[in-house]
């Protein structure tokens, strides 16, 4: 734990959008320490205790009401067990904080997916999940799908998360630019979410934290329309949360609002975190609890048959690298050809 206390102002909000009947996301915000999960004066503004905090957004679908309904069951079921396994664990290391905060993500998977098999009618019913755990000056981050967690320091905005989507999967691969796959008709498409599988690779990651940083965690509501430099512009325009995260939703509703927007809005001071230091590496770094398997902890996205998230279809698409790709092995056979007339 830090020398000094950490202190913490958080908000959040969540919106219809303008094209949505139902809201399927959920967001929470909880003092661990004292055991009260809830947006009141005494959770707004708190210290960092000697059992953390804890702050997360879930995007729920499903149709009808299965989306907002496996959201709710996901935020409920991490805070329920972070806040009795972990409160009453005798280990209160940093290490243990970290393997619970994954624990919670795996055990609220299986029940979702215990609970979609005993209910047809909500059969198939998952959310994705971006989880933020505060343990003294650390950051732990648990990430199913494609909400987003970002950190803003020094001005700057950086991603802390990786999207478990195909899009980003054909990024890294080489196959698509990021500028060509938030174009993409196919950028909901997620690898995993909580609930419809029995089994997820919790994704961690850990940032450390400095004094004056500020942490976003939001659905595709707000990312897929907000770029990353606007998340920066606006934190500085708005040192009120609230007001903070009232620009963002309306900013997301002025280009469309095509989905529910729910942003949590995070800042962090006092004596308890160093002053930022540019030359420090801030961005995702995959953590992988100490004495654990490393087949359970995800540093990479997993590659699991694609979920049509939030009910947009697929629409087939040409591949630019892939187009290339085939051009040149044409020419090849082509130029085989041409010397095989020449030999003969």
């Amino acid at each position: 734990m830090s020398a000094g206390p950490v202190k913490v102002s958080v908000f959040g909000k969540t919106d219809l959008g303008r094209t949505r009947d139902h809201n399927e996301d959920t967001f929470l915000v909880a003092d661990l320490s004292s055991g009260n999960a809830s947006l009141l004066p005494e959770v707004r503004e708190h210290e960092i205790g000697p059992r953390g905090s804890l702050f997360m957004v879930a995007d729920g679908m499903g149709g009808a009401a299965a989306g907002e309904l496996a959201s709710e069951m996901a935020a409920d079921l991490i805070y329920r067990h972070l806040s009795t396994a972990w409160a009453q664990d005798e280990d209160a290391s940093p290490a243990r904080f970290a393997f619970r905060m994954k624990e919670a993500v795996e055990l609220a998977n299986q029940q979702i997916y215990g609970y979609a098999r005993e209910h047809p009618e909500v059969r198939g019913m998952g959310t994705t999940v971006t989880a933020a755990g505060v343990f003294g000056e650390d950051l732990y981050l648990t990430q199913i799908g494609d909400s987003r967690g970002y950190l803003v320091r020094a001005g700057t905005a950086i991603q802390l998360t990786r999207d478990q989507s195909l899009m980003q999967r054909l990024v890294d691969a080489g196959e698509l630019t990021q500028e060509e796959a938030e174009q993409s008709e196919r950028r909901n498409i997620i690898l995993q979410a909580l609930g419809p599988d029995p089994r997820v690779k919790v994704d961690l990651s850990r940032q450390v934290l400095r004094r004056g940083d500020t942490l976003l965690i939001c659905s595709d509501g707000l990312s897929g329309l907000v770029k990353r430099e606007e998340f920066a512009d606006m934190v500085a325009a708005h040192d009120d949360l609230p007001s903070l995260c009232t620009a963002l939703i309306d900013l997301a509703n002025e280009r469309g609002g095509p989905d529910n927007i729910t942003v949590v809005a995070v800042r962090f001071d006092g004596e308890g975190l160093p002053e930022p230091d540019a030359a420090e590496d801030v961005g995702y770094h995959g953590y992988e609890v100490p004495g654990s398997d490393p087949e359970d902890t995800l540093t990479e996205p997993v590659v699991q048959p694609p979920l049509a998230h939030r009910a947009i279809e697929a629409v087939a698409e040409p591949q630019p690298s892939r187009t290339r790709g085939l051009v040149i092995a044409i020419g090849l056979l082509v130029l085989a050809a041409l010397l095989l007339l020449v030999l003969l």
